[in-house]
């Protein structure tokens, strides 16, 4: 099933938690660190109130330096930020799943040092593969994954979409390091 499809489908906790895992993983560009987002990731446990995902936002967005950075990577992620529905619900989480998608995979995109045959990362979201980057590639398994483990699991499924967004968030950490050595 493609990327696209996968969105489609999932339920609100789905979505909340695929948003989420693609804005952890591009964290780096905002100055964030680890635990940046963990509030919003407890706020999609079972037993965490329905206002939660809000409040925590909020103070997600209170931490985060809004002018982390001056480059469209940059940018990119912290329109992901601000996109955030504050309200959890279905509508609101899955546009916004779908344009976080949309950006992780444009930001992984922008900082990959090899080169991607297709004209817009539509193409691979719908399935086409051919060509494509290593980073952008890595990235767009780990969305697919992300949605595949929460559709299957539910709310266990939480803890490996996590586990998925450190490993991604690392892999981000070092090509923006690496990015930034031979810039300067």
């Amino acid at each position: 099933m493609s990327l696209v499809e996968l969105i489609a489908q999932a339920d609100e906790r789905g979505l909340a938690a695929s948003g989420l895992a693609c804005l952890d993983r591009c964290v780096p560009l905002l100055g964030g660190d680890d635990e940046t987002l963990r509030p919003l990731w407890a706020s999609l446990a079972d037993g965490a109130a329905a206002d939660e995902w809000g409040a925590c936002l909020e103070q997600v967005r209170g931490k985060v330096d809004a002018a982390a950075g001056e480059d469209e990577a940059a940018t990119l992620a912290q329109r992901m930020l601000q996109a955030a529905p504050a309200e959890r619900s279905a509508a609101g989480l899955r546009v916004w799943a779908d344009a976080c998608s949309v950006a992780s995979l444009q930001i992984h995109r922008l900082l990959d040092t090899a080169e991607d045959d297709a004209s817009s990362v539509d193409a691979r979201r719908e399935g086409r593969t051919e060509g494509m980057s290593p980073l952008v590639a890595a990235e767009l398994r780990r969305q697919v994954t992300v949605l595949e483990v929460l559709a299957g699991h539910g709310p266990a499924g939480l803890r490996r979409a996590l586990e998925l967004s450190t490993e991604g968030r690392r892999v981000l950490r070092a090509v923006v390091s690496r990015r930034s050595r031979q810039q300067g």
